[in-house]
């Protein structure tokens, strides 16, 4: 098929890649380069650095919608869209362009998790299993009938930057499956369930810690926010991240919520609201990461994080 690529994130890589060996890729669209990291280097986004070691001609709007975007879609003649983490709603004037219309691969199991942050949400609600959903994209937010569902098992320990990975690399093999099953005439979408889900795009307090959850909330906070924004806490006026925690069966009992607990295990144990949480990294701002154990060290006894 002739295929025009809509991505931006790294989440995208992998299909643009998997779709350049057995599609002809007419058109990849990103969203413009904008700065990036502490000194504000503009630099490519993911999807624009692949399509150009493919040799794929690319195309940066500011506005997918606007009549000239449109336009620029349309005369490089697609057979169907395969969208992934672009960044930006599509009208049916995008949608509607191709014959077989635009198909979007979506990093949850819908209708649960529909929204900017599926992976995140996932894991910050506990989720042991998501997956890859392909589905036709309409007018609503992720609510358009389904392709194909293919499950996949969430790590005890894994983080939403390294479940996104995986997530990536199988919706790579699903968008195949896809479009194989479509020029074959053996895949037909049907409507979503009830059941909806919402998983909204992050801001900088979703990461904020309550440490009067429980304990296994703030750690699946804590990997749900990795890498980005990071869950993070305050002590004494200054903002701490945390990067990784590990549960325990060790009672809160007496402390408060946010204090931190015994220091005779050499470990930086913090009370939640029914066991202590064991903080294995963490990092101070403007400040490199550290151990938990290194950390015990310059705190004091009775400190207390908020």
């Amino acid at each position: 098929m002739r295929v025009a690529f809509l991505g931006t994130s790294p989440f995208a890589v992998p299909a643009l890649r998997a779709l350049a060996k057995r599609h002809e890729i007419v058109l990849v669209v990103s969203q413009p380069d904008r700065p990036v990291g502490r000194h504000a280097v503009v630099a490519p986004t993911p999807v624009k650095y692949a399509a150009t070691e493919l040799g794929a001609p690319v195309f940066q709007p500011e506005r997918i919608n606007r009549e000239d975007s449109v336009a620029a879609l349309r005369a490089a003649q697609p057979d169907v869209l395969v969208v992934a983490a672009y960044g930006q709603l599509l009208r049916s004037a995008v949608f509607d362009l191709a014959p077989n219309g635009a198909i979007n691969i979506h990093a949850s199991l819908l209708p649960l998790y529909r929204g900017a942050a599926p992976v995140n949400w996932a894991i910050v609600r506990g989720e042991t299993t998501t997956g890859i959903t392909t589905f036709r994209i309409d007018a609503g937010m992720d609510t358009g009938p389904i392709f194909l569902l293919r499950p996949l098992a969430v790590g005890p320990d894994e983080t939403a930057g390294e479940l996104e990975q995986r997530l990536a690399e199988l919706g790579a093999r699903v968008i195949l499956e896809t479009l194989d099953e479509l020029a074959a005439g053996t895949l037909a979408p049907r409507p979503q369930p009830e059941g909806e889900t919402a998983a909204p795009r992050l801001g900088r307090d979703d990461g904020r810690i309550d440490w009067s959850r429980p304990a296994r909330d703030v750690r699946n906070l804590v990997r749900g926010m990795n890498p980005w924004p990071g869950a993070w806490t305050m002590l004494h006026g200054s903002r701490i991240k945390i990067h990784q925690a590990a549960s325990t069966e060790i009672g809160s009992g007496s402390l408060e919520p946010g204090r931190v607990g015994p220091r005779e295990s050499g470990r930086l144990l913090v009370a939640c609201g029914d066991r202590l949480l064991e903080i294995r990294e963490i990092q101070r701002e403007g400040r490199p990461t550290t151990s938990g154990p290194e950390f015990l060290n310059s705190l004091v006894r009775g400190d207390v994080f908020e």
